[in-house]
This record gives C-alpha cells, sequence and structure tokens, in this order.
C-alpha cells in the first residue's frame, strides 16, 4: 500500500511539466494526450542540450532522443514512439526531425508551443481562443493582426537600473506584453498564489509584471546576474515556472537579510536561476527539520 504524501516531502520530488495550452486550446485538440506527453519529456531535455551546446550554427537548440530512449520514457513498444514523433512532427508540427546520416541518430529540434513563424520570418503567438467566432483547425498556428508580436512599440531595457519594477507605472503595453501576461497569470496561478500570501499581492503583481515585460522585450541580450545572455535563453528558462518556483522566490525575499540595491535584477536573476535552485533549496531546509527533529 502507498503511504500518504507528508508535509516535508511535497517539495522533494522533479516533475515533468506539460504546458497548459496543449491541453486546453483548440489549436492542439487533435493531438494525442501521450504525444502531447512525449513533447513535453522532449521539451524538458532541451535545457540539458542548451547546457551541452548543442546549437546548430543559427543558434537553434537541438536535442538526441532515441526510439530506445522514448520507449523507456514513454513505457512502449518502438511501433508507438515511431507514431508518437509522426504525430508531434507531421500532425502538430512541434517538433522536426534532421537526419545526420547511416548508422547516426536524427537531430531532433523541439518547437515552441506557444508561436510559430511565418513565411516572413517573423513571430506571433497562437490565436487566442476568443479572438475568432468558429473553431480553430488543430493543424492551423494562424494568428491574428491584434495579436501579433509588435515589439518595435515598445522599447524595453532591463539592463538599466530601475529598482521601481512595481506596477502602476504609466507605460505603453504592446500586444506581446499583453499575451505574456496572460500566460503567465495562469500558468503560475497568481490569483491563487494571492490568496495564499495576501500580504504580497504588490509582489507577486510586480513579479508577473516584470516576467511579461522580460519576454515581450525587443532586445537580444537581457542581463541576468552581470551577464548578457541571449534573449530566447532567457525566455525558455522563465517559461519553464510554475506556482512552487514564485512561492520559492517568496521565501528568498523574505529570508534574504541584506541590502538589494537594485530589486528588479535581484529578482530576475532569482526567478531565472529558480528551476534549478528550487529543489536544493528545499531539500536543505528538510534536512535542517529533520535534524531538529532527531537532534
Amino acid at each position: 500500500m502507498l503511504d500518504y504524501i507528508h508535509s516535508a516531502e511535497t517539495e522533494q520530488f522533479s516533475f515533468l511539466r506539460v504546458p497548459k495550452i496543449l491541453l486546453q486550446n483548440d489549436t492542439f485538440k487533435g493531438i494525442s494526450a501521450e504525444a502531447k506527453l512525449l513533447y513535453s519529456i522532449l521539451f524538458d531535455r532541451t535545457e540539458l542540450s542548451n547546457r551541452n551546446g548543442w546549437r546548430d550554427d543559427q543558434d537553434r537548440v537541438y536535442i538526441i532522443f532515441t526510439i530506445a530512449e522514448i520507449t523507456e520514457s514513454m513505457n512502449c513498444g518502438n511501433k508507438k514512439a515511431i507514431q508518437l514523433l509522426d504525430e508531434l512532427e507531421h500532425k502538430a508540427g512541434l517538433i522536426e526531425r534532421k537526419r545526420q546520416g547511416l548508422g547516426k541518430p536524427n537531430l531532433i529540434y523541439v518547437k515552441s508551443f506557444y508561436r510559430t513563424v511565418d513565411k516572413y520570418g517573423e513571430r506571433h503567438f497562437l490565436k487566442c481562443q476568443n479572438d475568432t467566432s468558429g473553431s480553430v483547425k488543430a493543424t492551423s498556428l494562424e494568428v491574428s493582426e491584434s495579436h501579433s508580436n509588435k515589439t518595435n512599440d515598445k522599447k524595453t531595457d532591463l539592463n538599466d537600473t530601475d529598482p521601481s519594477f512595481l506596477p502602476g507605472r504609466e507605460s505603453k503595453r504592446n500586444d506581446a506584453y499583453a499575451q505574456y501576461e496572460a500566460y503567465f497569470r495562469e500558468e503560475l496561478e497568481i490569483p491563487i498564489l494571492i490568496q495564499g500570501n495576501r500580504t504580497e499581492k504588490e509582489t507577486l503583481e510586480g513579479i508577473l509584471d516584470l516576467l511579461a515585460e522580460t519576454c515581450s522585450s525587443g532586445r537580444k541580450t537581457i542581463r541576468i546576474a552581470g551577464d548578457d545572455k541571449p534573449i530566447e535563453i532567457v525566455k525558455g528558462r522563465l517559461m519553464k515556472l510554475n506556482s512552487l518556483h514564485i512561492q520559492y522566490v517568496l521565501d528568498c525575499l523574505k529570508e534574504n537579510t541584506t541590502y538589494v540595491r537594485d530589486m528588479k535584477q535581484y529578482l530576475l536573476t532569482t526567478l531565472f536561476n529558480a528551476p534549478v535552485t528550487i529543489d536544493s533549496y528545499y531539500q536543505a531546509r528538510v534536512n535542517h527539520d529533520m535534524y531538529g527533529v532527531h537532534a
């Protein structure tokens, strides 16, 4: 019989994230749940590939994930693994495979689930479900003019010291900002976090604003802890955040006793690092609590 989960264990495990947009947006309605799960596994692998420098001459990250690895990860047979890859590539357009030659595994380019690239090279968001009347075909990744990514309408410089990051600034928000703001508000469960952290409402809204502002920036690089990182790497990391990461950031803010000169940079760095530091942080807390129990 399986045991119950106790409070000290809730933060110890590593989870695979399935983007809600794959489950809720009509664009991906015709894609099987198994294919969506495989996409999440492949998407998760891109972070490791990026750290290992697996990028082509166009700075596009690729992964190597063999059929054998898929059968092991998905607990399925070879035929099913091939079928799921075909579904992701030919039906959903979420991956692209590139042959390397006889005896070598394919390179897999995992494509972004929240935007597509049109023939002119312009990047756009998926059409919102409320944007049109009628259904959106499962194989169509169309966008409306009202939801195009007009980054030239907004000048954003996150390299400048600006401690007043909280909402209330009189600044023009473009369509990309609004899309990211809506995405993070739902994905991070901001209303639920506010209910559980009522005294931190302003900080949570500030975090939401910072995430949307960063991801909608037209800059090619964003400064993180003194280093200029490519915007795509920053956005990719921030898009992996969930409500647990935001609670972790709130905890870090509460426990920090040193003076923070640039709150905006401090928060952005903490958010960027959250996916890779959260496990060790809470494990250390568990170890400390357990030591106190047995001491």
